[in-house]
C-alpha cells in the first residue's frame, strides 16, 4: 500500500504537474481513504522521506555493486540523472523546501555510507571526515542541480574528474585539526 501511494504521489507531481499536493489529491488517485494514508504515513513529509530513503537505498545497492568506486560514482549520477525530472516536479510543489532538505540528508547519508564501505579517508579524524563528506555531497548536489545535455554527452569526463577529486590523497592534519 505505501507503494501504492507513492506512485499516486508520483503521478500527480509528474504527469499532472500538481503545484500544491495534498493528502485529499492522493487518496483520490489511489481510491483509498484519508485514514489508509495516515496509516501508512503521518503526512506527506513522511511518504517523501520514505519515497526518497527508497530510492537512495536502490542507489546504494547499485552502486556499491560496482567493480570499482568510479564505475560505483557513474552508476550514481545516471541514477540521480534519471531521477531529476521527478525531483524538478516535486520542487515546483508546495513541498518543495522539505524535499530539497530531504535530498540534502540522503545526498550527505548516502556520501558517508559509500565513504565507510570503500574505506576512503582513513586517515581522516571524525570531524575531518564530516567536512569532506558535506563538501561532496553539496558539490555533487550542484553539479546535477545544473546539469545540462551536454554534461550528459561528457558524462564519463565529468565521473573521471569528480572521482579523481573525491579519491584525491588527503594529506593527514596535525593532531589539533
Amino acid at each position: 500500500m505505501k507503494r501504492t501511494i507513492a506512485e499516486a504521489a508520483q503521478t500527480l507531481l509528474t504527469e499532472r504537474h500538481v503545484k500544491k499536493l495534498t493528502v485529499k489529491d492522493i487518496v483520490e488517485q489511489c481510491h483509498i481513504t484519508r485514514q489508509a494514508f495516515y496509516y501508512h504515513f503521518e503526512g506527506i513529509p513522511e511518504l517523501l522521506r520514505w519515497m526518497i530513503d527508497g530510492y537512495f537505498e536502490k542507489m546504494m545497492e547499485e552502486t556499491m555493486a560496482q567493480e570499482d568506486g568510479e564505475a560505483g560514482l557513474r552508476c550514481f549520477f545516471v541514477l540521480a540523472i534519471n531521477a531529476a525530472p521527478y525531483v524538478i516536479h516535486g520542487m515546483k510543489s508546495n513541498y518543495g523546501e522539505e524535499l530539497e532538505r530531504l535530498l540534502r540528508q540522503s545526498f550527505h547519508r548516502y556520501f558517508a555510507l559509500a565513504s565507510q564501505r570503500k574505506h576512503f579517508y582513513p586517515n581522516c579524524t571524525h570531524s575531518q571526515l564530516e567536512v569532506i563528506l558535506r563538501y561532496h555531497s553539496q558539490a555533487i548536489l550542484g553539479l546535477l542541480e545544473e546539469w545540462t545535455e551536454e554534461d550528459t554527452e561528457r558524462l564519463d569526463q565529468i565521473v573521471h574528474t569528480v572521482y579523481h577529486i573525491m579519491t584525491a590523497e588527503i594529506p593527514p592534519w596535525d593532531s589539533r585539526g
